[in-house]
């Protein structure tokens, strides 16, 4: 399902038509420099006749509405007849005051184009300026992003690996609410479905498995050889079901299941799932592993998942903590990604790092509110270059906010206990999509 973006300039022929032109080629060069695929028309928009015949062409998931200079609000209204998608309304600043003609009253178009989204029932995002600004190249790539995100969660599938366990209720996912509202699809296995799969391979089986888990994790050799040899029979169940079955993000039981009935931990399988591009949360965190998911795909990068743990005043800082399945390309370089024993279980292989120093990090999570409504959480911050805090993996980061007041806030209201700490400001996209999806976002 390719993503389809349009570029939609609107306007009339009695203003400045040379600015108008010049602006007119300047987005276009900015557009196709986010994405050479987008659609342009081979002119300036001028007359209804000719938005008419250019949107005849289209089928977007996503349009920039432009006004190149000022239109009426039926121009837009052409657009919300016959799209449903994503909008992003562009008025230009003016090129010249020098106390003669208006060159291209485009702002004025943005109230008309304005009251025809609102009295559709529909949301927009918006920006006011010219194409070669900063706040507008990062809006308009911010707002791209998000609606390119949209659209592929409707072919997402995120697969649920064991239920949540006794009082984890906050990460189960219901199949018709994730479908309703984020357009992905759940599917569930038991876990006993993968460990019955790892329990039936041999040596010869699991080699490879084995051979790429040491290339990433340090000290595998200090573990138990039978609980390694294990953890790579998971490795190869996890991947080759993840790999056959197109999934995407992935909620997976941990204990007391891979303990009690496999004995040794899910742990490293996850961490190695997360940089090898599948979102992948423990504790069967549904909506942890779709704030993974959506984190990641805004930066390209793997993403933190853990529990707020630890808060100083002082540094003004969260330490963000889980048992030991965080992506092994955030280890810090002077260690790597270490083998450990599970600090309850006291089984291995888990993973036990510190994270690696970030100039911007975001802490993000997909949450519900008591009504049952969806809600985001956004705080922004950088990571610290601080090693491991407790046995496990762990991040520390120094929020843009007061720390104390957002522990406090976040406990006040409700919010769950998991959270993905993505790797970059990922705020703008998250706000799009937001705003696109009818989701409140919560800033801290």
């Amino acid at each position: 399902m390719k993503f389809s973006a349009a570029y939609i300039p609107i306007g009339v022929g009695t203003f400045h038509l040379e600015s108008a032109q010049n602006e007119f080629e300047k987005s276009i060069k900015l557009l196709k420099s986010i994405d050479e695929s987008v659609s342009v028309p081979g002119e300036m928009l001028l007359t209804i006749d000719k938005l008419t015949a250019y949107l005849d062409t289209l089928n977007p998931d996503f349009v920039i509405v432009q006004n190149l200079t000022f239109a009426n609000s039926a121009y837009m209204s052409e657009v919300l007849k016959r799209f449903d998608c994503p909008i992003l309304l562009w008025t230009l600043r003016e090129p010249v005051i020098d106390g003669t003609r208006l060159r291209l009253n485009s702002l004025t178009g943005a109230f008309s184009a304005a009251n025809s989204i609102k009295n559709f029932g529909r949301s927009f995002e918006y920006i006011f300026g010219s194409p070669e600004e900063e706040k507008v190249i990062a809006k308009v790539k911010a707002t791209y992003c998000a609606a390119k995100i949209k659209k592929e969660m409707r072919s997402l599938k995120l697969l649920q690996v064991g239920h949540t366990p006794q009082g984890f209720g906050f990460g189960r996912a219901l199949d018709l609410d994730m479908l309703k509202t984020f357009g992905v699809t759940v599917d569930s296995i038991e876990a006993r479905e993968l460990i019955d799969t790892a329990k039936a391979y041999t040596a010869d089986d699991i080699k490879p498995y084995l051979e790429d888990a040491s290339e990433r994790i340090c000290g595998l050799d200090s573990i138990d050889s039978k609980n390694v040899e294990d953890f790579a029979r998971l490795y190869k169940a996890y991947a080759e079901y993840v790999k056959n079955n197109n999934v995407g993000a992935l909620a997976s039981r941990c204990w007391p299941d891979f303990f009690t009935a496999f004995g040794t931990p899910v742990c490293s399988v996850l961490g190695i799932l997360n940089d090898l591009g599948v979102y992948a949360a423990c504790e069967a965190d549904s909506y942890g592993a779709l704030s993974m998911y959506v984190a990641g795909k805004i930066t390209d990068k793997s993403v933190f998942f853990g529990d707020p743990v630890s808060l100083s005043e002082d540094e003004n800082t969260i330490t963000f903590w889980h048992c030991g399945m965080a992506a092994c390309s955030l280890a810090r370089e002077d260690t790597g990604a270490c083998a450990g024993l599970h600090c309850n279980r006291k089984i291995g292989p888990t993973l036990d790092f510190g994270c690696k120093a970030e100039p911007e990090v975001t802490v993000f999570r997909i949450g519900r509110k008591q009504d049952g409504t969806f809600r985001f959480m956004l705080a922004k911050g950088k990571a610290l270059d601080k090693p491991r805090q407790f046995y496990g993996t762990s991040i520390v980061i120094e929020t843009e906010n007061n720390s104390y007041d957002i522990i406090n806030k976040a406990v006040l209201e409700g919010w769950e206990p998991h959270y993905a700490v993505a790797m970059g400001d990922i705020t703008a996209e998250v706000e799009a999509l937001g705003n696109m999806l009818g989701i409140e976002v919560c800033r801290f």
